[in-house]
Protein backbone atom coordinates (compact mmCIF):
# COMPACT_ATOMS: atom_id res chain seq x y z
CA UNK A 1 0.00 0.00 0.00
CA UNK A 2 0.99 3.28 -0.21
CA UNK A 3 2.47 5.66 2.72
CA UNK A 4 0.09 8.49 1.19
CA UNK A 5 -3.93 8.00 0.60
CA UNK A 6 -5.41 10.99 -0.62
CA UNK A 7 -9.17 10.94 -1.18
CA UNK A 8 -11.59 13.00 -2.70
CA UNK A 9 -15.62 13.00 -1.98
CA UNK A 10 -17.61 15.72 -2.79
CA UNK A 11 -20.87 16.41 -1.22
CA UNK A 12 -22.22 17.41 -4.32
CA UNK A 13 -22.84 16.29 -8.02
CA UNK A 14 -20.02 18.84 -8.99
CA UNK A 15 -17.23 20.92 -7.93
CA UNK A 16 -18.40 24.32 -5.99
CA UNK A 17 -16.32 27.48 -6.24
CA UNK A 18 -14.25 28.93 -3.41
CA UNK A 19 -15.47 32.11 -4.58
CA UNK A 20 -18.91 31.55 -2.90
CA UNK A 21 -19.08 32.26 0.94
CA UNK A 22 -21.35 29.79 1.17
CA UNK A 23 -19.28 26.76 -0.38
CA UNK A 24 -16.40 25.34 1.73
CA UNK A 25 -14.29 22.82 0.55
CA UNK A 26 -12.39 21.41 3.61
CA UNK A 27 -9.56 18.97 3.81
CA UNK A 28 -9.56 16.75 7.05
CA UNK A 29 -6.32 15.66 7.77
CA UNK A 30 -5.80 11.81 8.98
CA UNK A 31 -2.49 10.40 10.01
CA UNK A 32 -1.18 8.55 13.35
CA UNK A 33 1.49 11.50 14.55
CA UNK A 34 4.45 9.47 16.11
CA UNK A 35 5.06 10.60 20.29
CA UNK A 36 7.60 13.48 21.16
CA UNK A 37 8.84 13.95 16.96
CA UNK A 38 7.53 17.27 16.20
CA UNK A 39 9.76 17.10 12.74
CA UNK A 40 8.54 13.85 11.69
CA UNK A 41 4.91 14.67 12.06
CA UNK A 42 5.41 18.32 10.59
CA UNK A 43 7.04 16.43 7.66
CA UNK A 44 3.69 14.11 7.41
CA UNK A 45 1.37 17.20 7.52
CA UNK A 46 3.40 19.26 4.79
CA UNK A 47 3.45 15.96 2.53
CA UNK A 48 0.21 15.06 2.38
CA UNK A 49 -1.30 18.79 1.65
CA UNK A 50 1.13 19.47 -0.67
CA UNK A 51 0.34 16.44 -2.59
CA UNK A 52 -2.92 17.75 -2.81
CA UNK A 53 -1.73 20.33 -5.64
CA UNK A 54 -4.07 23.27 -6.89
CA UNK A 55 -7.27 21.42 -6.14
CA UNK A 56 -8.99 24.22 -4.26
CA UNK A 57 -9.21 23.06 -0.89
CA UNK A 58 -10.29 26.08 1.65
CA UNK A 59 -9.86 25.01 5.20
CA UNK A 60 -7.96 22.12 6.56
CA UNK A 61 -8.02 21.09 10.06
CA UNK A 62 -5.69 18.23 12.04
CA UNK A 63 -6.30 15.61 14.85
CA UNK A 64 -6.01 17.11 18.24
CA UNK A 65 -2.13 17.95 19.35
CA UNK A 66 -1.28 16.37 16.08
CA UNK A 67 2.20 18.16 16.09
CA UNK A 68 3.87 16.19 19.13
CA UNK A 69 1.50 12.94 18.96
CA UNK A 70 -0.82 14.05 22.23
CA UNK A 71 2.04 13.07 24.46
CA UNK A 72 0.31 13.95 27.34
CA UNK A 73 -1.37 10.53 28.34
CA UNK A 74 2.02 8.73 26.94
CA UNK A 75 2.92 6.07 29.06
CA UNK A 76 7.16 7.97 28.68
CA UNK A 77 5.66 11.21 29.54
CA UNK A 78 8.47 13.15 31.66
CA UNK A 79 7.68 17.04 32.93
CA UNK A 80 11.28 18.09 30.83
CA UNK A 81 10.16 16.47 28.06
CA UNK A 82 6.76 18.14 28.15
CA UNK A 83 7.74 21.23 28.27
CA UNK A 84 10.48 21.04 25.46
CA UNK A 85 7.32 19.76 23.09
CA UNK A 86 5.28 22.57 24.13
CA UNK A 87 5.07 25.49 21.73
CA UNK A 88 5.26 29.35 21.99
CA UNK A 89 2.54 30.45 19.63
CA UNK A 90 5.01 33.86 19.17
CA UNK A 91 8.17 31.87 18.82
CA UNK A 92 7.59 28.32 17.67
CA UNK A 93 9.14 27.60 13.93
CA UNK A 94 6.43 25.14 14.00
CA UNK A 95 3.97 28.20 14.07
CA UNK A 96 5.44 29.99 11.83
CA UNK A 97 5.79 27.56 9.27
CA UNK A 98 1.86 26.49 9.50
CA UNK A 99 1.56 30.59 8.80
CA UNK A 100 4.08 30.38 6.44
CA UNK A 101 2.11 27.59 4.81
CA UNK A 102 -1.58 28.84 4.74
CA UNK A 103 -0.47 32.11 3.34
CA UNK A 104 1.74 30.70 0.03
CA UNK A 105 -1.57 28.04 -0.35
CA UNK A 106 -4.09 30.76 0.30
CA UNK A 107 -6.06 27.98 2.58
CA UNK A 108 -7.24 28.30 6.35
CA UNK A 109 -5.73 25.74 8.75
CA UNK A 110 -6.80 24.63 12.24
CA UNK A 111 -3.82 23.39 13.43
CA UNK A 112 -3.28 21.02 16.72
CA UNK A 113 -0.76 20.93 19.24
CA UNK A 114 0.28 21.74 22.74
CA UNK A 115 0.80 25.24 23.89
CA UNK A 116 2.99 26.97 26.55
CA UNK A 117 1.51 29.88 27.52
CA UNK A 118 1.70 32.24 30.68
CA UNK A 119 3.69 29.14 32.30
CA UNK A 120 0.55 26.97 31.54
CA UNK A 121 0.54 23.81 29.39
CA UNK A 122 -2.65 23.88 26.95
CA UNK A 123 -4.42 21.66 24.06
CA UNK A 124 -4.97 23.95 21.55
CA UNK A 125 -6.04 24.01 18.15
CA UNK A 126 -4.60 27.26 16.14
CA UNK A 127 -6.84 28.98 13.52
CA UNK A 128 -4.58 30.54 10.90
CA UNK A 129 -6.09 32.61 8.31
CA UNK A 130 -5.52 32.78 4.18
CA UNK A 131 -2.78 35.65 4.72
CA UNK A 132 -1.21 33.61 7.26
CA UNK A 133 -2.96 35.70 10.32
CA UNK A 134 -3.64 34.19 13.34
CA UNK A 135 -7.65 33.91 13.19
CA UNK A 136 -7.87 32.72 16.62
CA UNK A 137 -7.13 30.04 19.43
CA UNK A 138 -9.23 27.25 20.58
CA UNK A 139 -7.95 25.52 24.19
CA UNK A 140 -10.12 22.29 25.31
CA UNK A 141 -12.33 23.33 27.93
CA UNK A 142 -13.28 19.62 28.97
CA UNK A 143 -10.36 17.88 30.63
CA UNK A 144 -10.58 14.16 31.70
CA UNK A 145 -8.02 12.13 33.97
CA UNK A 146 -5.92 11.33 31.02
CA UNK A 147 -5.62 15.70 30.11
CA UNK A 148 -4.99 17.05 33.28
CA UNK A 149 -1.89 17.56 32.62
CA UNK A 150 -2.89 20.81 30.40
CA UNK A 151 -4.86 23.50 31.89
CA UNK A 152 -8.38 23.81 30.86
CA UNK A 153 -9.44 26.29 28.28
CA UNK A 154 -12.63 28.91 29.62
CA UNK A 155 -14.18 29.75 26.99
CA UNK A 156 -16.44 28.34 23.22
CA UNK A 157 -15.57 31.02 21.07
CA UNK A 158 -16.35 30.83 17.28
CA UNK A 159 -14.24 32.44 14.66
CA UNK A 160 -15.13 34.56 11.60
CA UNK A 161 -14.50 32.96 8.49
CA UNK A 162 -14.88 33.52 4.83
CA UNK A 163 -17.71 30.98 5.26
CA UNK A 164 -19.70 32.72 8.02
CA UNK A 165 -18.73 31.49 11.91
CA UNK A 166 -17.14 28.72 12.58
CA UNK A 167 -16.72 26.58 16.02
CA UNK A 168 -13.91 24.57 17.41
CA UNK A 169 -14.49 21.74 19.88
CA UNK A 170 -11.44 19.32 20.79
CA UNK A 171 -11.87 15.40 21.44
CA UNK A 172 -13.61 15.08 24.55
CA UNK A 173 -15.69 18.33 24.37
CA UNK A 174 -17.30 16.44 21.82
CA UNK A 175 -18.85 14.24 24.33
CA UNK A 176 -21.20 17.45 26.08
CA UNK A 177 -24.31 18.55 23.94
CA UNK A 178 -24.05 22.11 25.83
CA UNK A 179 -20.80 23.32 24.07
CA UNK A 180 -21.76 22.35 20.52
CA UNK A 181 -25.48 24.22 21.38
CA UNK A 182 -23.66 27.26 22.24
CA UNK A 183 -21.22 27.28 19.30
CA UNK A 184 -24.17 27.35 17.18
CA UNK A 185 -26.82 29.96 19.16
CA UNK A 186 -22.81 31.79 19.00
CA UNK A 187 -23.37 31.76 15.42
CA UNK A 188 -21.54 28.61 14.31
CA UNK A 189 -22.08 27.32 10.30
CA UNK A 190 -19.41 24.29 11.35
CA UNK A 191 -17.93 23.28 14.08
CA UNK A 192 -14.32 21.54 13.96
CA UNK A 193 -13.48 18.82 16.04
CA UNK A 194 -9.31 18.00 15.60
CA UNK A 195 -9.75 14.67 17.70
CA UNK A 196 -7.21 11.59 18.81
CA UNK A 197 -8.97 9.50 21.24
CA UNK A 198 -12.10 7.58 21.25
CA UNK A 199 -13.78 6.77 17.27
CA UNK A 200 -15.80 3.92 15.62
CA UNK A 201 -19.47 3.63 15.23
CA UNK A 202 -21.11 4.43 18.76
CA UNK A 203 -18.89 7.83 18.14
CA UNK A 204 -20.03 8.78 14.57
CA UNK A 205 -23.84 8.25 16.10
CA UNK A 206 -22.94 11.16 18.61
CA UNK A 207 -21.57 13.42 16.08
CA UNK A 208 -24.27 12.99 14.10
CA UNK A 209 -26.75 13.90 16.60
CA UNK A 210 -24.78 16.66 17.25
CA UNK A 211 -25.01 18.37 13.38
CA UNK A 212 -28.58 17.42 13.84
CA UNK A 213 -29.71 18.82 16.92
CA UNK A 214 -27.73 21.84 15.91
CA UNK A 215 -28.63 22.14 12.47
CA UNK A 216 -25.59 22.71 11.50
CA UNK A 217 -22.54 20.91 9.85
CA UNK A 218 -19.83 19.18 12.14
CA UNK A 219 -16.22 17.97 10.86
CA UNK A 220 -13.85 15.35 12.56
CA UNK A 221 -10.47 14.94 12.09
CA UNK A 222 -9.12 11.62 13.84
CA UNK A 223 -5.36 9.70 13.15
CA UNK A 224 -7.49 7.15 11.76
CA UNK A 225 -10.76 8.45 10.47
CA UNK A 226 -12.29 11.43 9.01
CA UNK A 227 -15.53 12.46 8.49
CA UNK A 228 -18.90 15.55 8.06
CA UNK A 229 -22.10 15.15 9.37
CA UNK A 230 -24.56 17.29 7.68
CA UNK A 231 -27.30 19.36 9.67
CA UNK A 232 -30.02 16.28 8.83
CA UNK A 233 -27.70 14.31 10.58
CA UNK A 234 -26.06 12.47 7.48
CA UNK A 235 -22.97 11.55 6.51
CA UNK A 236 -21.98 13.76 3.74
CA UNK A 237 -18.23 12.19 3.35
CA UNK A 238 -16.30 9.62 5.51
CA UNK A 239 -12.46 8.54 5.24
CA UNK A 240 -10.96 5.39 7.55
CA UNK A 241 -7.23 4.68 6.74
CA UNK A 242 -4.07 3.63 8.38
CA UNK A 243 -1.46 5.75 6.13
CA UNK A 244 -1.42 9.70 6.19
CA UNK A 245 -4.02 11.08 4.05
CA UNK A 246 -7.08 13.71 3.51
CA UNK A 247 -10.59 13.56 3.38
CA UNK A 248 -11.79 16.38 0.49
CA UNK A 249 -15.37 17.65 1.19
CA UNK A 250 -17.55 20.14 -0.68
CA UNK A 251 -20.24 21.44 1.91
CA UNK A 252 -22.96 23.72 0.97
CA UNK A 253 -23.77 25.67 4.48
CA UNK A 254 -27.04 26.91 2.74
CA UNK A 255 -28.16 23.81 4.16
CA UNK A 256 -27.58 25.36 7.43
CA UNK A 257 -30.90 26.51 9.40
CA UNK A 258 -32.40 27.48 12.64
CA UNK A 259 -35.38 26.91 11.28
CA UNK A 260 -36.97 23.97 13.71
CA UNK A 261 -34.33 22.89 16.73
CA UNK A 262 -32.94 25.98 17.22
CA UNK A 263 -36.29 28.25 16.79
CA UNK A 264 -38.20 25.73 18.20
CA UNK A 265 -36.01 25.57 21.52
CA UNK A 266 -37.62 26.91 25.31
CA UNK A 267 -35.12 28.03 27.18
CA UNK A 268 -37.15 29.14 30.13
CA UNK A 269 -37.36 25.66 31.18
CA UNK A 270 -33.53 24.61 30.84
CA UNK A 271 -32.62 26.38 33.67
CA UNK A 272 -31.27 23.30 35.61
CA UNK A 273 -28.61 23.21 32.82
CA UNK A 274 -26.49 25.74 34.35
CA UNK A 275 -26.26 24.74 37.98
CA UNK A 276 -24.00 23.53 39.16
CA UNK A 277 -24.53 19.60 40.18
Amino acid sequence: MKDLLTVLLLCSAAALPAADADKVRLGLFTAMPVKWDLEANWRTFDRVLKARGNDGIDLVVTPECFLDGYVASAKDWAPERFAAVAQDIQTSPYIRQVRALAESRKIYIVFGFTERRGGKFYNTALMVGRKGEIVGRYSKTHLQNHDLRFAPGDDLPVFQTPWGKAGILICADRRWPETARVLRLRGARMVLIPSYGMWGLDNEWWMRTRAYENENYLAFAHPQVAFVADPKGGIAARLQSNVPGMLVCDVDLTRVTDKHHIKDRRPELYGEIVKPK
